[in-house]
């Protein structure tokens, strides 16, 4: 084979592995892009009222509470 041709076989295999880089990182940040406004639109503001009986009351100091304080 002579000199130029492997240098054209060279050339033309880096850039085939150029392209195909290219392919991948496009790829990748397409799903990253995918994934991301699926995850933001998934997790938006409920609308929903909670009910008395599933509403956190927040602290209590309770006994075991207490005597913990205590051995502070």
């Amino acid at each position: 084979m002579s000199k130029q041709n492997k240098q054209d076989e060279q050339s033309t295999c880096n850039e085939s592995r150029r392209n195909l880089l290219k392919g991948l990182t496009t790829a990748a940040v397409a799903g990253a892009v995918i994934t991301g406004t699926t995850h933001a639109a998934s997790s938006g503001v409920t609308d929903t009222p909670l009910d008395e009986s599933t509403k956190k009351t927040g602290y209590r100091e309770t006994q075991h509470v207490k005597d913990y304080y205590d051995t502070l």
